[in-house]
């Protein structure tokens, strides 16, 4: 059915910021009405998440004002067009942020039908801080999104239904490792010890660090931010310890059935972020094997995930989140992978093209095909010469 345009109308005073909600399972059905609604207002504010799919349909100049707490793929043209403009945060303080400067009069989100009223689907990421602020939800009930995600029902008394639709997460397909990435995985595979939380992200180095685990027979729990394919493998694989804990699902359609079956059998895989990226949490036992990548890395291991001089690329995300808790824990590993040149360039640089993304003191060991350093105990020109057979020139 189509949705209700007249319906969201009513729900958004002068000036109001909307949140719409992110990830995977953003309401795409709702983006030509929220972009008609502003083009017509002319005083609308927008405040959104990562969005890793296209955003057709989501017109973001029409907003008097458009932010992004993490650009994410689908946003990529529109911040670097200046259609809207990218808040630099972890993760971890978006819920702050949205309880505060960035604080929403409405929220719009899509959810799964569920026995008692509306569910999350997909993910969870901040959008459960919204709910609680107690701010109207405008609601695109979805009945091909999975039921994984953790938590009560949406609250009747805050829920406004737009209209029901059968879209379904936004689906990728599995990425397929370079050599390097291959080699790579290797390397990461080898400083895994049984049992261990792995920290991952979709994506062709992703797929490696799972290849790679695959070939070592390690058995890892899965504790990502983003959880992709590769958690399925390692459960074919016999490899995947207790239950997968992430905040945002991506991948295909088969991971989303999946993540469905373990959450109406009372296992739901994705979490509020005040869970999934708790530094506490993060930090205790058993040991975290965090494995994040990056754009450039410099010659003290400063990391930049945002992008290069000409492009935006990402945002900071959950990166100095897993980072930090990995690097502050006995027997955790804050590993950095990334491919030694890109496009003919090393990705190793004198100086960063943005701003530093995590710090080089939340960096234990650097990974690339040629192979891994461990910083850990070392002083600054130690730490540059153990990089440097890592980058050859």
């Amino acid at each position: 059915m189509a949705l209700d345009g007249r319906a969201l109308a009513a729900l958004v005073r002068p000036g109001a910021r909307i949140a719409l909600a992110d990830g995977t399972g953003s309401p795409r059905a709702a983006y030509p009405l929220l972009s008609a609604l502003a083009r017509e207002r002319g005083d609308l504010r927008l405040v959104t998440g990562w969005l890793p799919g296209p955003a057709d349909g989501l017109e973001l100049d029409a907003f008097a004002d458009a932010r992004t707490v993490m650009p994410g793929w689908g946003l990529r043209r529109a911040a670097d067009a200046g259609h809207v403009r990218a808040v630099p945060a972890r993760l971890s303080a978006v819920p702050a942020l949205v309880a505060g400067p960035l604080r929403p009069d409405l929220l719009v989100l899509a959810a799964a039908p569920g026995p008692f009223g509306p569910v999350l689907g997909s993910e969870v990421s901040w959008i459960r801080a919204v709910i609680d602020l107690g701010v109207p939800v405008a609601v695109v009930l979805d009945h091909e999104l999975p039921r994984a995600a953790s938590g009560p029902p949406l609250p009747d008394e805050q829920v406004f239904v737009l209209g029901e639709v059968g879209e379904g997460p936004h689906a990728l397909a599995p990425a397929v490792p370079s050599a390097e990435h291959e080699a790579i995985g290797r390397h990461v595979a080898g400083l895994l010890t049984d049992g261990v939380r792995l920290q991952w992200a979709p994506g062709q180095l992703g797929a490696a660090v799972v290849d790679g685990v695959r070939a070592a027979g390690v058995r890892v729990r899965a504790d990502s931010g983003l959880l992709g394919d590769g958690v399925m493998a390692l459960e074919q694989a016999g490899l995947l310890v207790g239950d997968p804990v992430a905040t945002y699902l991506v991948g295909s359609p088969e991971l989303y059935a999946w993540a469905d079956a373990r959450g109406r059998a009372g296992h739901p895989v994705v979490h509020r972020i005040e869970h999934t990226h708790d530094p506490g949490r993060l930090a205790a036992d058993p040991p975290l094997v965090a494995v994040n990548t990056a754009v450039e890395i410099d010659h003290d291991g400063q990391v930049n995930v945002e992008g290069t001089a000409t492009a935006l690329v990402g945002g900071i995300g959950g990166h100095p989140d897993y980072a930090g808790a990995a690097a502050r824990a006995a027997r955790s590993l804050s590993v950095i992978a990334l491919a030694s040149s890109h496009r003919g360039r090393s990705t190793r640089v004198e100086r960063l093209s943005r701003p530093v993304s995590t710090a080089s003191h939340d960096v234990d060991v650097v990974v690339t095909e040629h192979g891994r350093a461990d910083l850990r105990g070392l002083d600054r020109d130690e730490r540059r010469r153990a990089l440097d057979p890592l980058f050859p020139a």
